[in-house]
């Protein structure tokens, strides 16, 4: 098997839902971030690139089923490079990255550019098709921006209750209170704001230019949802998002334990962005002209109940260390996604042997963001940025999945 190279790593910042990016399609911001990558490593001729791969949740609307092919053709690449777009829901991004470093480990491919893309502020509604034509009846439109749409009655019904109860049963299992989802969401927004005042996140960042009706372009260049000025005294007043009542439900491990504690500040926001990483192999690296930020070294991949899905990375990067000859003792980094502050608690409290001080030392999602598509992208890109400052070490990027999935990456300097 073939060493697989991280050259390069970039990505959008990260916009709100209906915020600086709502007026971007997610096929102009993907391939934004593939012409930036490029742009990047001048000695690279485009028509060495043997493939794109780029994740995507929703493919339902402007990304038009295949969105790696349409941003490829958008970024200026020749017409002879592919793309295949990949769907492992919030883990998509993070699955392109994987398959792309497996085609190259196994010789497939020497130079490919993997990455993702989602926004979920354009996400479009979408109407079934009914069972018989011309109903008399009312059509009922479904939201694609996030969640379950419809879902086949022969499901079992807990297995696809909303992702906020799940995180509300992690937190019941664990005993996590509202004081700690608070937190750990006000620490993740600190050191979101502490890296972007010491500009850790410059060398990841491809600011976009967005048009305006009238006037130039605006450059958008930071991260839109980190919040300096957050407070566990205004986190306290939020009420809970999911769980109102005063009783459990589904199956709960502690029906003494009753109403909310997730909160929409101590969960990640709706929101819209794409990244893009440049992989090789050695042959491919010489034709770059550049230093790689870092090596890809194993893979871990988990299932388990899907209401239990915020836990599933557990498993998945004990898996993947495994693989890669690793333990926790040998971690610079581990950046896990912060879909639920109760979710990434509940994964830590399952991992005894595990130094909470190298979590997500820049912030998490809870502060930067989730634009599920390009999540896992962004995840292993700044670890490898991580990685490249310090110049040595090893870091793991990890997901869970809607329905009850985790990936993880580990990669190496």
């Amino acid at each position: 098997m073939k060493t697989v190279y991280l050259v390069d790593a970039v990505r959008t910042p990260i916009g709100r839902y209906n915020g600086a990016l709502a007026s971007v399609r997610p096929d102009d911001l993907a391939a934004h971030a593939i012409r930036e990558l490029l742009a990047r490593t001048p000695d690279l001729d485009p028509a060495r690139i043997e493939d794109v791969h780029l994740g995507n949740a929703n493919g339902a609307g402007e990304e038009n089923r295949d969105v790696a092919r349409m941003a490829a053709l958008l970024a200026g690449l020749p017409t002879s490079v592919p793309g295949v777009t990949v769907n492992r829901l919030c883990a998509s991004g993070l699955e392109a990255v994987i398959q792309a470093a497996r085609a190259i480990a196994g010789g497939d491919a020497s130079i490919a550019v993997a990455g993702g893309v989602e926004s979920m502020t354009r996400a479009p509604y979408v109407l079934p098709k009914s069972d018989r034509p011309f109903p008399a009846g009312h059509a009922e439109l479904y939201s694609t921006t996030l969640g379950w749409r419809m879902v086949n009655p022969r499901m079992d019904p807990q297995w696809t209750v909303p992702l906020g109860e799940s995180a509300e049963l992690i937190a019941e299992k664990h005993g996590i209170s509202r004081e700690r989802q608070d937190e750990f969401a006000l620490a993740s927004h600190r050191k979101a704001a502490a890296a972007q005042e010491e500009g850790l996140f410059d060398a990841e960042l491809a600011p976009v230019a967005v048009p305006r009706r009238k006037g130039d372009p605006v450059v958008f260049a930071a991260d839109e949802s980190v919040r300096p000025d957050a407070s566990l005294e205004a986190m306290a007043r939020l009420k809970p998002s999911f769980r109102t009542a005063s009783e459990a439900k589904w199956g709960s491990p502690r029906p003494e334990a009753g109403g909310g504690t997730v909160t929409a500040g101590n969960a990640s926001p709706l929101n819209d962005g794409a990244a893009a990483l440049l992989l090789t192999d050695e042959e491919g690296l010489k034709a770059t002209g550049r230093e790689p930020l870092a090596r890809i070294s194993a893979s871990g991949l988990s299932a388990l109940d899907p209401h239990w899905f915020g836990l599933a990375p557990v498993e998945a990067v004990n898996r993947a260390l495994a693989k890669a000859g690793r333990t926790f003792a040998d971690l610079d980094t581990l950046e896990l996604n912060e879909a639920f502050a109760a979710q990434v608690l509940g994964c830590v409290a399952e991992w005894p042997e595990f130094d909470p001080a190298v979590l997500n030392p820049q912030g998490g999602a809870i502060a930067l963001g989730h634009p599920l598509g390009a999540s896992g992208a962004r995840l292993a890109g700044t670890v490898a940025h991580q990685l490249a400052r310090k110049g040595t070490g090893v870091g793991v990027a990890a997901l869970c999945i809607g329905v009850g999935q985790g990936l993880a990456l580990v990669l190496e300097r």
